[in-house]
């Protein structure tokens, strides 16, 4: 997804708001142009929001204004849906002609639309989602697009570069990503594989990392009617507080080959095909370690990398629900370099809360660079304390060796 000039970019910025908080500049910013979708998936019911939102235009090209924002900065369009915004086609344009480094990310239930934005305001990269085979697209997503995004690969593979986007849940298995892995190898594209978390914009029904990988794999499709009928426990999921990881049991029964419950060995379902694919497998090897506690990790991409709701809502990170300001009473610049904000930071800066591939995948490049450049010890006079594994004198390269996939 990156080339070491970006890490060498973003290395820089992450040196310059450390030293000056106070003028941090931004590296990634993720804007959710609108609720609309046409999709109707388990793990994000940003579709059922009603009313749909939208950020308009002329707010976007003010947010481009801000100081904290330069050429490099990476700009991400999604949604819910994207091009389902009234000015899609609009807003695209005029980021290629005044801010031509900025990604589009799309469902491709409408693959002529993506095909013809693509042709005409080519981004840096086109991201879509493929979360496994045809039958589990249309039990996870609710729609039958499988064929669509197909459709979306051919015709755009020789245009833009290009990324499958799959989330390993309870509604897929590894199965679905070896299918995936092989659909991107076979087109000769890049995937990137992400795991199910609890976001609070997208009012997630399944406890993340509590619920299975593929405990309810094809289960009945996801109606709007049941959203609306469960409307209440919903919302009392998401404003309850983030839970702590619960503990693995170390005795678990009998279950369905298609389910991996704690006590699984995790890793020996990892589908081979991954290792040919770029920044995946120790991602996936590492959540592991993550979710039994062992792995513990600063989250620093907080700190130059935003997303902004379609309400003007800008959070801490894409996982939280803790706000740092909204765009609509306070500038971007106001928002994210504000005094309030530093302290925000420095609250949350030892998180370890997620495991956002938006987050977590930039701290793990990061700190495996850093060990190869000084033994751990150094890095981590530099950087603060982190481990990860439960041995915390093991560097990733020991890890690595030891999983048996270096």
């Amino acid at each position: 997804m990156y080339n070491k000039l970006d890490y060498v970019r973003r290395g820089l910025r992450l040196l310059n708001n450390t030293l000056r908080p106070g003028e941090k500049k931004l590296s990634v910013l993720m804007l959710y142009a609108t609720d609309l979708c046409d999709s109707g998936c388990k793990h994000c019911l940003i579709w059922a929001k009603r009313p749909a939102k939208h950020l308009a235009m002329d707010k976007i090209i003010e947010i481009m204004g801000s100081k904290c924002i330069n050429k490099n900065t990476l700009i991400g369009l999604e949604g819910g849906e994207f091009l389902l915004h009234p000015d899609a086609f609009k807003i695209l344009a005029w980021f290629k002609k005044n801010h031509p480094k900025f990604d589009l990310l799309s469902n491709c239930l409408q693959p002529d639309n993506v095909i013809e934005a693509v042709k005409q305001y080519p981004p840096q990269r086109l991201y879509i989602s493929l979360d496994g085979t045809k039958e589990t697209y249309l039990h996870m997503r609710g729609k039958d697009g499988y064929d669509k995004v197909l459709k979306v690969i051919e015709h755009c593979k020789d245009i833009v570069p290009m990324s499958l986007m799959f989330t390993l849940s309870p509604y897929n298995n590894f199965k679905d990503m070896e299918h995936v892995v092989d659909v991107a190898t076979k087109n000769k594209i890049d995937v990137r594989v992400g795991i199910y978390n609890d976001i609070a914009f997208f009012n997630t029904v399944e406890k993340a990392h509590e619920t299975e990988i593929g405990e309810i794999k094809n289960d009945e499709i996801l109606s709007f009617s049941v959203v609306k009928n469960t409307k209440n426990d919903l919302q009392l999921r998401k404003n309850e507080a983030l839970r702590t990881l619960q503990s693995s049991s170390l005795e678990q029964p009998k279950h369905d080959q298609n389910k991996l419950t704690h006590a699984d060995d995790f890793k020996s379902h990892i589908p081979k095909n991954i290792v040919n694919t770029k920044e995946n497998l120790d991602f996936i090897l590492l959540y592991d370690e993550w979710r039994k506690k062992k792995l513990k990790m600063k989250c620093r991409s907080i700190t130059d990398g935003i997303v902004i709701h379609t309400n003007g809502d800008v959070p801490i990170c894409q996982n939280l629900d803790q706000k740092l300001g909204n765009i609509h009473t306070s500038t971007l610049d106001e928002i994210f370099n504000s005094l309030n904000t530093q302290k925000i930071h420095k609250e949350y800066q030892h998180c370890n809360q997620c495991w956002l591939n938006f987050h977590r995948k930039y701290d793990i490049v990061m700190m495996r660079t850093a060990e190869k450049i000084a033994p751990k010890w150094l890095v981590e006079k530099v950087f603060g304390e982190y481990q990860w594994t439960d041995d915390s004198r093991v560097t990733y390269k020991q890890f690595m060796k030891e999983q048996g996939w270096d």
